[in-house]
């Protein structure tokens, strides 16, 4: 009988410091440079672009788990502070788009499962994970559960993410539907008093613990914008992160989705290249189609909606949405509308796949043979 494979041994405390120390510099290496020379959205997209290209020529980037649950908490707090009486009353026009975007995910969840099976020819299971617009992480378990092709699953969402991060900044500003100033300028209103700081802090903390605590999807980002819109929406307090804080947040959310690249071999990547780009390619065009239905029936703004159905994850979109001027709240409330529907609809698909699947033919045991009078 094999014995069990061997964990590797825990990374020493100061290596995880030393590791993560640069995993932070360079993330802040690269989104102050794009910030610099006027790129949309530069903090982000700057500092994930660093990372992901530190990690594939073999630097270990890593961001430990404790702290990107910080992250989580202060950029939801971010998130949370440009909320308005005026914003809140675009609640209005969510149900329609919910509807529309439940529309959107089935037929983007057929178009690119049809794209990774019949143009690269995958299975159905590791095709339709890697459709999935979201949701990494239950992605990720589903995968290894019904022994999908983890590495292109991984490769082809991740891609996505950072095709849509560099995308979707570049698109809207050249059509001149994204303001300039960046996240310092939505938070320009200043820290306020120490009293409303600790308050907003303190109040945001808890509801992001009490959200993650029921295990809702996103718990710590959605349940601090939660605590911090409730209290800027109702017109409690008007204090707000200092621009520093909520900057290294941004940062720091940049640098937990290019830390995926690490030990990432560039051939591999470039193996599974064609098919990220092209589903990334079909994904979008659909959530594009979309978004010109929703602002044909509603009055939605054309850069909420397109970053309300761009199928990347909700953390690094809503990111997006403060980093350009846009209504963060309705991005969020459709971002997580999705997570849920594909929550529900993805272990049900795959598992009918599964049950579906033609099974390898069972050897029959060799027939007895009846005694004889000889015997």
């Amino acid at each position: 009988m094999a014995s069990p494979p061997i964990p590797p041994p825990p990374v020493p405390a100061k290596t995880v410091l030393w590791r993560t120390a640069e995993t932070l510099a360079v993330a802040a290496v690269g989104g102050i440079a794009l910030t610099y020379i006027g790129f949309p959205a530069g903090l982000i997209t700057g500092s994930l672009l660093g990372v992901a290209v530190a990690g594939l020529v073999g630097r270990p980037m890593m961001i430990p788990v404790w702290l990107s649950r910080i992250i989580s908490v202060l950029v939801g707090i971010s998130l949370g502070a440009v909320v308005s009486p005026e914003t809140l009353k675009g609640l209005v026009t969510f149900p329609l788009s919910v509807a529309v975007l439940a529309v959107s995910t089935l037929c983007m969840f057929a178009a690119t499962t049809s794209y990774l099976r019949f143009v690269h020819g995958w299975d159905p299971q590791s095709a339709l994970l890697g459709a999935s617009p979201g949701a990494l992480a239950q992605v990720m378990v589903l995968s290894a559960e019904y022994k999908a092709d983890l590495r292109a699953v991984a490769i082809v969402q991740t891609l996505r993410v950072v095709a849509l991060t560099v995308g979707i900044p570049t698109g809207l500003s050249l059509f001149g539907l994204t303001a300039s100033g960046g996240i310092v300028a939505r938070l320009s209103a200043g820290p306020g008093s120490p009293i409303e700081l600790a308050i907003l802090v303190g109040v945001s903390a808890a509801a992001a613990l009490a959200v993650w605590r029921l295990r809702l999807p996103g718990g710590l980002l959605f349940g601090a914008m939660l605590g911090s819109g409730v209290l800027h929406g109702g017109g409690f307090i008007t204090a707000a992160l200092p621009w520093w804080v909520a900057g290294a947040a941004v940062v720091g959310i940049g640098a937990v989705t290019g830390s995926r690249f690490a030990n990432t071999d560039p051939r591999t990547l470039l193996r599974f290249l064609c098919a990220a780009l092209g589903s990334f390619a079909v994904a979008i065009s659909i959530a594009s189609l979309f978004v010109l239905l929703l602002t044909a029936l509603a009055s939605v703004r054309i850069a909420d909606a397109v970053v309300a159905f761009a199928p990347g994850a909700q953390d690094t979109m809503m990111v997006l949405a403060l980093a350009m001027h846009l209504d963060p709240v309705y991005v969020g409330a459709l971002h997580l509308s999705r997570y849920l529907l594909v929550s529900l609809l993805v272990p049900v698909l795959v598992h009918r796949m599964a049950r579906g699947a033609p099974r390898p033919p069972r050897e029959r045991p060799p027939a007895q043979r009846r005694p004889t009078i000889e015997d």
